[in-house]
């Protein structure tokens, strides 16, 4: 019995079924934002393939699968898949393939069952094993650019530190941790693969990678961030007015706060109907006070709800008001919370969190640069509102 020509005349039935399982899988949470055809990648030409290689007339096409595997790889690796789901991926396509053909491998001898059965777990093993060999050359070609973006942010950093001599000691204990994380699992893989070449491409060490990227990533921030004040100190923060749609940018912003929200379960309200329909601002300057204040809220709020209200407040001003019901903010910190690096958290959780204690400073400087005024009223266990007021025409920054 031929199952090759089985396979061919179902690819597209088999592939439709796999997407639609990838994503329905919610342990595979890479594939929320991707498109159907990203998802799908190149499997089709996998099947191809392998439909060659169940054939007993045609000339196997296994570089197809080699070729096809590696590029999946690639792909999952710049897709930010883990691996773990990469796994999955590959759990549900055998489970769909054996589920299409279960049907024809029924009525075959037991020697062509026993063929057929063999040759689709070595294709899809094969598969598995070129994608996974991609997928961590892919990461590390990551980690390699990382490196090389710390590299070229030193020297204006040591610049930084030299014009900033009272914030050496907080910006040192900031990116000690996540230095020290880098350090010690960069060294540990480079160790592991030195004595044991053959666990280059296991788990352990992806999560390894892993680890470094994220930590690398936080001193990233820490240090545009603390750049971000540099300039805003040193009278180099430009602001460039322009009539800019309030709703729409507020929009953009949510769709890209909402996931965070969604990690852990909390509501995401956004009321703008009261919103002025335009205002003369500079739409990057209030992109990144709406993001740095929503991102706090939901970072420091276990449950409940995040709310952004925005309205006209008279005819020359409106406001934004980011309202919490997280932990909140003891009155006597209340004065301290727009300071670099102060961060009023007691819980240990949150204090590990991937904050970098500028974000509040960042949007003080901000809001003052754009001529506005930001209040904040908190309690402890009560949540918190922050309320930024800004003019329906802000002036422009001289060069």
């Amino acid at each position: 019995m031929d199952f090759s020509q089985t396979l061919i005349h179902k690819i597209d039935a088999i592939v439709d079924q796999w997407v639609e399982a990838v994503y329905k899988d919610e342990q595979i949470e890479a594939t929320k934002e991707l498109t159907f055809k990203a998802v799908r990648n190149s499997l089709p030409k996998v099947l191809t393939a392998l439909a060659t290689v169940l054939s007993e007339s045609e000339k196997s096409d296994l570089q197809t699968v080699v070729d096809t595997s590696l590029e999946h790889g690639w792909l999952r690796a710049e897709q930010g898949f883990e691996p773990a789901e990469i796994a999955r991926e590959y759990r549900l396509l055998r489970v769909i393939i054996f589920s299409f053909l279960e049907e024809d491998l029924l009525k075959a001898s037991p020697v062509e069952l026993l063929r057929a059965v063999r040759l689709i777990d070595m294709i899809i093993d094969e598969a598995i094993a070129r994608c996974f060999n991609s997928y961590t050359h892919g990461r590390l070609q990551e980690l390699k650019q990382l490196q090389s973006q710390l590299r070229l942010t030193n020297q204006e950093l040591t610049r930084l530190v030299r014009a900033s001599k009272d914030s050496l000691s907080q910006l040192a204990h900031e990116l000690k941790t996540p230095l020290t994380s880098i350090i010690g699992y960069a060294d540990l893989f480079l160790r592991q693969h030195r004595q044991k070449p053959e666990l280059k491409d296991s788990y352990t060490n992806l999560d390894s990678i892993e680890r470094v990227m994220r930590s690398g990533r936080l001193i990233l921030r820490l240090i545009n961030d603390t750049l971000e004040i540099s300039r805003y100190d040193a009278g180099r923060m430009i602001l460039h007015p322009t009539v800019t749609n309030v709703r729409g940018l507020i929009n953009s912003v949510v769709e890209i706060i909402e996931p965070l929200a969604r990690n852990k379960e909390l509501a995401l309200v956004v009321d703008c109907d009261r919103a002025p329909d335009r205002v003369i601002t500079d739409p990057l300057r209030l992109q990144q006070i709406i993001t740095n204040l929503l991102s706090n809220a939901i970072r420091y709020t276990k449950s409940g709800t995040v709310r952004l209200h925005c309205e006209k407040v008279s005819e020359e001003q409106w406001a934004i008001s980011v309202i919490d019901s997280g932990i909140g903010i003891p009155l006597d910190a209340q004065s301290q919370i727009f300071n670099p690096y102060f961060r009023a958290v007691n819980d240990q959780e949150l204090q590990s969190s991937d904050g970098t204690g500028l974000g509040l400073a960042i949007v003080s400087r901000l809001v003052e640069l754009m001529h506005g005024e930001i209040k904040v009223v908190s309690q402890p266990e009560q949540g918190s509102t922050f309320t930024v007021i800004f003019p329906l025409e802000a002036i422009a920054c001289e060069d």
